[in-house]
C-alpha cells in the first residue's frame, strides 16, 4: 500500500505530538501524586506523634501498672479523646496486638492483619484500601512497646483530585492533538498540491514539452527554477519557526504548571494557618466555660468572642471557595480606612480567654489613630503577633501591646516577657518554616508559616517589620509602622510600661 507525502508527515506529527504531550503528561501526574503521598505521610507522622505522647504522658503520670494493663484500662477513653483531637477514627492495641479502645466501637473493624505486625515490630506500617487509609503506628515507653495506635481515615479527596488533574491532560492533551492534526494535515496538503503541480511540470519537461510560463504563479522554488534554492530555503526557516513555537508553547505550559504546584502548596499553607488562630481563641474559650460554667460574665464574654471567630471562620470559608472558583492563589487586597485603636481592641478581647487560659497578663496602651489598610490583614497580623507573644511566654507572664502616632505613621508595640528571639535569628524566623526552637514550635503546633505571612502582610499594606529587645527585662518586642491615613501632625512615640 502506498501513501501519499502529505499522510505520511501529518501522520509524523501527529505521533510526535502524541509522544511529547504523553510524556509530559506522565511526568507531572507522577510528581502530583508522589507529593500528594510525601504531604498524607508527613501529616499521619504527626497526628502520631501528637498520640504517642499523649498515651505516653497518661501512662507516666498515672499509676505505674502494667502496660497491658494501662492499655486495657485506658484503651476506651484514650481512643474517644485521639479520634475526637485529630477528627479520625482511632483504634489502639496493645502490645500483644489485641485491640484496646477504639473512637467508633459500632463500624465495622479493619483488616490490618498484614499490618499490625510490622507495628508491633516498632515499625510504622499502613495501607490503601479503596478510599480508605489504614495508618498504624507504634507507642513507645521508656520500659518499651506499650502498644499499637491506628488511624483510620478517608483519601477520597485525593483520590479525586488525581483523577481531576488525569481527566484535564486527557482532555486538553485530545484537543492540542485534533486541532494540531487538522492544521497539520491543511498545510500538508497544501505542500502536496504544490509538489504535484511541480511533478507534473518536470515530466512535460521529461517529454520535452518546454514550458513557456512557470507552472505556478508564486515567488518560491515553485514558481522559478532560478530562485528554487532560495524559496527552499524560506519554506524550511518556516518549518523551524514552527516547530519553535511549538516548544516554547509547551515549555510556557510546564513554566505554569510548576508553579500552579507551587502555589497550591503555599496555598494549603497560608490558609491552614488562617484557621488555626480563630478556632484556638474558640477552644480556649470553650475549656474556660468548662472550668467555669457558672460565670455570667465570662458565658457572655465567650459568646461574643466565639460569635466573632466563627463568624471568621465562615469568611475564610467563603474566600477559600471565592478562590477556587477563580482559580487564584493570593489573597484580595481592599484597602480601607482603619481606626487602629479598635481593631487593636477587639484583638486583646479576641485573644483574652486564651491569655487567661495560660495565666497571661494583657496590658494595652493604645490611642486613636487611622491608617489605610486591608482590615482582614491587619486582624492576622496582630492575632498572629498577640498569639506568638502568648503561647511563647513565660508562667505568669504578660504581653503589652501599644499603639500611637510617630510623625507621619503610626507604630505599634507588642511586647512579651518570654524568652527572647537572639539577635542572630531574627531576620531568619521571618523565611517561611523557620523555628528559633524546633522542639518548643512542635509542642505549641508551630508550622513557623505564621511570621512568615504576617511580614509579607505586612510588606502588602505599605508597613515594616522588625524585632528589638525590650529596654528592661527579657522578652521580644516587634514593632510595625504603618503610614497614617493622613497627615495630621505628630505625637511622641508611646513607651511601654516598664516592669
Amino acid at each position: 500500500m502506498r501513501f501519499s507525502l502529505k499522510w505520511k508527515f501529518t501522520g509524523f506529527l501527529a505521533l510526535l505530538l502524541l509522544f511529547a504531550i504523553g510524556l509530559l503528561s506522565f511526568l507531572i501526574l507522577q510528581g502530583v501524586s508522589s507529593n500528594q503521598r510525601r504531604e498524607m505521610e508527613q501529616s499521619m507522622q504527626q497526628q502520631a506523634a501528637v498520640a504517642a505522647d499523649r498515651i505516653r504522658q497518661l501512662y507516666v503520670t498515672g499509676t505505674q501498672v502494667d502496660a497491658d494493663v494501662f492499655m486495657r484500662l485506658q484503651g476506651p477513653a484514650l481512643a474517644r479523646e485521639l479520634g475526637n483531637v485529630s477528627g479520625m477514627r482511632v483504634i489502639l492495641y496493645d502490645a500483644t496486638g489485641k485491640e484496646a479502645g477504639d473512637s467508633l466501637m459500632m463500624a465495622d473493624k479493619p483488616d490490618v492483619r498484614g499490618t499490625l505486625p510490622f507495628a508491633l515490630q516498632n515499625k510504622i506500617a499502613y495501607e490503601i484500601h479503596g478510599d480508605t487509609l489504614e495508618y498504624l503506628s507504634p507507642v513507645q515507653s521508656d520500659q518499651g512497646q506499650l502498644g499499637v495506635v491506628h488511624f483510620q481515615t478517608s483519601v477520597a479527596d485525593r483520590h479525586l483530585f488525581y483523577r481531576s488533574i488525569q481527566r484535564l491532560f486527557l482532555i486538553a492533551g485530545a484537543a492540542v492533538l485534533i486541532v494540531s492534526f487538522i492544521f497539520g494535515l491543511i498545510y500538508m496538503n497544501k505542500q502536496a498540491n504544490a509538489i504535484h503541480a511541480l511533478k507534473k511540470a518536470t515530466e512535460r519537461i521529461r517529454r520535452g514539452d518546454y514550458l513557456a510560463e512557470p507552472s505556478l504563479r508564486r515567488k518560491d522554488e515553485l514558481g522559478e527554477l532560478s530562485n528554487g534554492i532560495f524559496e527552499m530555503n524560506l519554506a524550511i526557516r518556516e518549518n523551524v519557526r514552527s516547530l519553535r513555537e511549538e516548544r516554547e508553547k509547551l515549555l510556557e505550559t510546564l513554566d505554569k504548571l510548576q508553579q500552579l504546584e507551587k502555589r497550591q502548596k503555599d496555598f494549603i499553607h497560608n490558609i491552614s494557618h488562617e484557621f488555626k488562630t480563630p478556632l484556638t481563641s474558640i477552644r480556649a474559650y470553650a475549656d474556660l466555660l468548662q472550668m467555669y460554667p457558672d460565670d455570667p460574665a465570662l458565658v457572655q464574654d465567650a459568646h461574643a468572642s466565639i460569635t466573632k471567630e466563627t463568624g471568621r471562620l465562615y469568611d475564610l470559608v467563603e474566600r477559600v471557595l471565592h478562590l477556587a472558583a477563580s482559580e487564584k492563589y493570593a489573597f484580595d487586597h481592599h484597602p480601607e480606612e482603619v481606626e487602629l485603636m479598635e481593631l487593636l481592641t477587639d484583638v486583646c478581647s479576641r485573644m483574652k480567654g486564651k491569655a487567661e487560659q495560660f495565666g497571661i497578663t494583657l496590658e494595652q496602651r493604645l490611642e486613636p489613630v487611622v491608617i489605610v489598610g486591608d482590615r482582614s490583614n491587619l486582624m492576622h497580623i496582630f492575632l498572629n503577633l498577640l498569639d506568638n507573644a502568648i503561647k511563647y511566654n513565660v508562667a505568669r507572664g504578660s504581653v503589652a501591646i501599644a499603639g500611637a502616632k510617630d510623625g507621619d505613621h503610626a507604630v505599634v508595640r507588642i511586647r512579651d516577657t518570654g524568652v527572647g528571639i537572639p539577635e542572630d535569628q531574627r531576620e531568619l524566623v521571618f523565611e517561611p518554616f523557620y523555628t528559633v526552637n524546633h522542639d518548643r514550635a512542635r509542642k505549641s503546633g508551630g508550622s513557623g508559616l505564621g511570621l512568615a505571612l504576617v511580614k509579607q502582610l505586612t510588606l502588602q499594606n505599605g508597613g515594616e517589620i522588625r524585632i528589638e529587645t525590650p529596654e528592661t527585662g527579657t522578652g521580644t518586642e516587634f514593632i510595625l509602622t504603618f503610614p497614617l491615613a493622613g497627615k495630621d501632625g505628630s505625637e511622641p512615640l508611646l513607651r511601654l510600661p516598664q516592669k
